[in-house]
C-alpha cells in the first residue's frame, strides 16, 4: 500500500478513469539516484512508489551480490532457507538481506513471490491482449505493449517496472568481460532470452494454481509469453514513458470532465 501525497481524489466526485492516467509512475522522477537531498513533489503522480518490500530487497540483493553468479535463477536453492525467508516477510518483519544470504535462495524467493501472487503481476484479464502482441513486429508491437502497460494498476505498473529494470541489469552482465587489471570477470549466462524463459510464466499467467485448466499451457502460448517478456525487458525504459503528446491529450480531456483537477495540477507544477 501507499499514501497519497495530496487529496486529488477529493477535488471531484466524478470517478473519471482519466484520473488513473495521471497516476502512472515516471521512471525519471522515481530514479533513487536523482537529487537524494531534495524532497520534490512528483509532477503528475499523486501516488507514491508502490513496490512490495520483498521485490525491491530481493532485486537489490542480487544487484549487489549476484550479478556475476553463473545461472542465478537456474541453480537450485535451499528450500528450508527460502521457506524461512518467506515466513519472515509474511510476518511483516523488516528482513535485511546481506552477503550472508545465498544469491540462489534470494532468487528463488523472488520467483516464488511472483508465481504465488493472488493476481499475477500482469492481471489475468490482460493475458490474451499481451500475448496477441507476439504476432506483431517493430513500432506497432511496442506501441501496443505501451498502451497495455498503461492499463495496469499503479502497484502492478511500479512493481513490473522495478522487476524489468532489474532483469535488464542482470542481462547486461550475462557475458564475461575483462577488468582493468586484465582479469576475466565471469558472466552470469542469464541472457534476455533465458530470463524471459524463467520469469515469463510467473508474470503472465492465464490461470492461477488450483483454478480450472491450470497449467494447461500450449506450446504457442509458452513461446508467445517468452517473446513478449523479451520485448518488455529490452524496451522497458521507453515503454514506461508517457509521451508529452499523450499527457497533453489526457489533460485536454480532463479539462472537459474535471477542470478543478487541471487547475490543481497546474498550480502544483
Amino acid at each position: 500500500g501507499a499514501m497519497s501525497v495530496d487529496s486529488i481524489a477529493d477535488l471531484s466526485d466524478n470517478a473519471s478513469k482519466l484520473l488513473e492516467a495521471l497516476q502512472l509512475s515516471h521512471p525519471h522522477e522515481l530514479d533513487p539516484r536523482r537529487s537524494l537531498g531534495k524532497k520534490k513533489t512528483l509532477s503528475l503522480n499523486p501516488i507514491s512508489w508502490q513496490v512490495p518490500r520483498i521485490v525491491d530487497r530481493c532485486c537489490k540483493h542480487i544487484e549487489t551480490h549476484g550479478l556475476q553468479t553463473v545461472g542465478i535463477f537456474r541453480v537450485g536453492s535451499s528450500k528450508k532457507r527460502v521457506q524461512q525467508l518467506r515466513e519472515e516477510f509474511d510476518r511483516g518483519l523488516d528482513v535485511y538481506l546481506d552477503e550472508h544470504q545465498s544469491v540462489h535462495d534470494v532468487a528463488a524467493l523472488l520467483k516464488e513471490f511472483l508465481r504465488d501472487m493472488p493476481d499475477s503481476l500482469i492481471p489475468g484479464e490482460l493475458y490474451a491482449a499481451f500475448l496477441s502482441t507476439a504476432s506483431m513486429e517493430g513500432p506497432a508491437q511496442l506501441a501496443a505493449l505501451q498502451l497495455l502497460l498503461f492499463l495496469l494498476p499503479p502497484c502492478h505498473s511500479d512493481t513490473l517496472h522495478r522487476l524489468l529494470r532489474f532483469l535488464s541489469e542482470v542481462a547486461r552482465h550475462a557475458e564475461s568481460s575483462w577488468g582493468p587489471d586484465g582479469q576475466e570477470i565471469p558472466g552470469n549466462k542469464m541472457t534476455v532470452s533465458n530470463l524471459a524463459t524463467v520469469f515469463g510464466p510467473n508474470i503472465l499467467q492465464k490461470e492461477k494454481p488450483g483454478e480450472k485448466d491450470a497449467g494447461a499451457m500450449n506450446f504457442e502460448d509458452s513461446a508467445a509469453i517468452i517473446l513478449v517478456l523479451q520485448r518488455l525487458i529490452e524496451h522497458y525504459q521507453t515503454l514506461f514513458m508517457v509521451s508529452p503528446e499523450m499527457q497533453c491529450d489526457v489533460l485536454r480531456r480532463l479539462f472537459q470532465t474535471d477542470p478543478d483537477v487541471i487547475d490543481h495540477l497546474l498550480r502544483r507544477k
